[in-house]
């Protein structure tokens, strides 16, 4: 296993405000760290980036992971501990729609004892994070994310999983707004909870 000395952010979010010129800089840069190093595969956490970086960055081609993803190839041991929850998950929309990955973080969650994954409405609608969305159109992203809470909450689970960063944190700040005691995690933080 390596972890990159100086890495940088991937440029992502510069690209999708339209500041190409940064994502390059940082795309450049970041691919002289990756090219000091030897390894397989490019593990990312965040559904966002790693979408950025299987289109942004030519010379990863191929080796760039989405977490679920690897795990799914790679197989994880049995858990270790039973997790008595309900759970619903909802879809990131650049790991379901741009990576084209969603049945690898439900066979994660369906493979944990204990775990209850109810699906949720629609899981594969946005949240109304979107990458800058929120930020750019607060008004209409408060809308979309009204409508999730509505979904979500349906489900009767104690947890929402997804696996895009922004998305976990406009999931809570609705379930915060609505006084909520259900959770958000991310699908790693589930899986630490059974290993």
């Amino acid at each position: 296993m390596w972890f990159p000395q100086g890495e940088r952010c991937c440029g992502a979010l510069h690209a999708h405000n339209g500041d190409l010129e940064a994502a390059e800089r940082l795309r450049d840069y970041n691919s002289r760290v990756y090219a000091s190093g030897q390894f397989d595969a490019l593990v990312i956490d965040s559904a966002g980036c790693g979408s950025h970086l299987k289109d942004f960055y030519p010379d990863l081609k191929g080796r760039v992971k989405d977490l679920s993803e690897w795990l799914a190839e790679i197989g994880l041991p049995q858990p270790k501990r039973d997790v008595k929850l309900k759970v619903t998950y909802q879809d990131a929309c650049h790991l379901a729609h741009a990576q084209r990955i969603r049945k690898q973080p439900r066979e994660l969650i369906r493979a944990l004892p204990g775990v209850q994954l109810v699906e949720m409405r629609h899981p594969d609608i946005c949240c109304g994070a979107a990458g800058l969305y929120s930020t750019l159109e607060p008004q209409m992203s408060a809308r979309i994310l009204d409508e999730k809470m509505d979904d979500l909450t349906s489900t009767g689970a104690e947890l929402v999983v997804t696996a895009n960063p922004g998305c976990q944190m406009q999931l809570a700040a609705g379930l915060r707004a609505r006084g909520s005691q259900i959770r958000v995690e991310h699908v790693s933080e589930l899986l630490v909870r059974a290993y």
